[in-house]
C-alpha cells in the first residue's frame, strides 16, 4: 500500500499533546510550529482522522520546494505529480497563505498553483489545452502555503475540522471548540477513576470530552470524512478503522463526571449535547452558582472555562466569580484544579498563585491556563513499602 507524507495539524500550543497522541497510535512523528509531521497508508489517514483528539486537520504532503518568483512557483508546483491522487474529473479548489516571503500576493499565488495544477493534469490525461477540466467529480481542497519562501503543497483529508464532532446540537456563546477542550482535560492528571468536574460548563463540551477519553470512544467515530469520497479509497479501510475503534470502546465504563452552570438554559442544552453523544445517562449536569457549590468527594479534577474575553460581559461580575471561584475551592485540597482564561490578572482575583501556567490560545486569542495542583492520593501502606524496599 502506497505510504504518504502527512501533516497533523493544530492550534499553537498543543503541537506537543498532538505528537503524544501520534506516538501513542504508534506512529514515529516530528512535532513542529503548529503541525506535526509524520507519514503512513490510507489506514493511517482513516486511523488519525478518527483518533486525533486534539489536531484540526490531517493532510497530504504533495511537495515542498523554495520559490522566489511566480515562474519557480509555475514550475514547482507543475512537477509535482498531481496525477498521483486528483482523477481526470477532480473538484480541487485551491486555498493559500504567504507568510514573510517574497511571494506577498496570496490570490496570486492561489491562482499561479491552480494554473500549474491544471496543465499538469491536462498532460497527463491527454486533454486539449483550450478544454478545461471538467471539476465535476470529488472534491479535493489543495492548500499552497509559502513561509519564508518556502513552498508547502499539501491536500486535505479532513474535511469539516476534526473539532466537529458531531455531538453539539446547541451551544452558547463563544463556546470552546472540542478539541481544545479535550486539550485542556488531556492537559490534567485525571483519570478515569477521579471524579472530574467543571463548575462554568456551559454546553457541556468539556464534561462530554472527558466522558470520550474516560470511554475510550474515537472523537472521529460518528461522522465522516473528506477522503472517504476520493475514488482511490478504499471504504473497506474505514469500515475496518471503524470497526476497531467500536471495538476498543469501553461503553460500561463506570465515570464520575458531573457539570453545573448558573444559566438553567445552559444546563439544558448540556444535558442535550451529552445525550447525543451517548452519555445522557453518564454525565449529570446540575444548575448551580459557582459560589453554592459544595462536595465531600476527594482527589477530584476540576476544569474551568469560565467568562473571558469576548465573553467577559460585565468584568465586575466577572470578576466577582473569580473571587468566589478562589475562595470556594480554596478548602478543596485534595483536588486539582484548572482555569482557562485571558485575563492575565486572574491570580489576584483568585486570590492564590498558579502551581504553574501553560499558554494556550483559543482561536487567535491568547489565554493562560492556570494550573493548581491538589495533595497527591497516598499509596496503600503495602505499595509504600513496595516501593522503599
Amino acid at each position: 500500500m502506497t505510504n504518504y507524507q502527512l501533516l497533523a495539524t493544530c492550534g499553537a500550543g498543543l503541537e506537543a499533546l498532538v505528537g503524544k497522541e501520534l506516538r501513542d497510535l504508534g506512529l514515529e512523528c516530528q512535532v513542529e510550529n503548529g503541525r506535526a509531521r509524520f507519514a503512513g497508508d490510507v489506514e493511517t489517514i482513516a486511523t488519525t482522522n478518527l483518533w486525533l483528539r486534539v489536531a484540526d486537520r490531517v493532510k497530504i504532503v504533495v511537495g515542498e520546494f523554495e520559490a522566489l518568483t511566480f515562474d519557480q512557483l509555475f514550475e514547482g508546483v507543475k512537477a509535482l505529480p498531481w496525477e498521483d491522487f486528483l482523477p481526470m474529473d477532480a473538484t480541487f479548489p485551491v486555498a493559500g497563505k504567504s507568510v514573510r516571503s517574497k511571494l506577498f500576493s496570496t490570490p496570486d499565488v492561489q491562482a499561479i498553483t491552480k494554473k500549474a495544477v491544471v496543465e499538469r493534469l491536462k498532460k497527463v490525461y491527454h486533454r486539449p489545452s483550450s478544454v478545461p477540466l471538467p471539476e465535476t467529480g470529488a472534491f479535493f481542497q489543495l492548500e499552497v502555503s509559502i513561509l519564508k519562501d518556502q513552498v508547502l503543497l499539501t491536500i486535505d483529508t479532513t474535511g469539516p475540522s476534526l473539532f466537529k464532532r458531531g455531538y453539539r446540537l446547541e451551544k452558547g456563546g463563544a463556546p470552546l471548540k472540542e478539541n481544545l477542550a479535550a486539550a485542556l482535560v488531556m492537559l490534567t492528571n485525571w483519570r478515569k477513576e477521579m471524579p472530574f468536574y467543571d463548575p462554568v460548563c456551559g454546553s457541556g463540551t468539556l464534561c462530554i470530552e472527558a466522558a470520550m477519553i474516560g470511554a475510550n470512544i474515537a472523537p472521529g467515530f460518528n461522522r465522516e470524512f473528506q477522503c472517504e469520497a476520493w475514488p482511490w479509497v478504499d471504504s473497506k479501510i474505514f469500515e475496518a478503522v471503524r470497526a476497531a475503534a467500536d471495538e476498543a470502546a469501553d461503553y460500561d465504563v463506570k465515570l464520575d463526571i458531573a457539570g453545573s452552570d448558573i444559566d438553567g438554559k445552559m444546563i439544558a442544552i448540556a444535558k442535550a449535547n451529552a445525550a447525543e453523544a451517548g452519555f445522557g445517562d453518564l454525565i449529570q449536569f446540575k444548575q448551580l452558582a459557582v459560589k453554592d457549590f459544595t462536595t465531600e468527594k476527594e482527589y477530584g479534577v476540576m476544569v474551568a472555562n469560565p467568562p473571558y474575553g469576548e465573553r467577559l460581559g460585565d468584568p465586575e461580575a466577572v470578576h466577582t466569580l473569580y473571587r468566589q471561584m478562589g475562595s470556594v475551592f480554596k478548602p478543596l485540597k485534595t483536588w486539582s484544579k484548572y482555569i482557562l482564561t485571558s485575563d492575565l490578572d486572574f491570580e489576584n482575583y483568585y486570590g492564590a498563585k498558579a502551581t504553574k501556567k501553560r499558554k494556550l490560545y483559543n482561536g487567535a486569542l491568547r489565554t493562560d491556563y492556570f494550573q493548581y495542583w491538589g495533595q497527591r492520593k497516598p499509596r496503600p501502606v503495602k505499595e509504600e513499602q513496595d516501593a522503599r524496599n
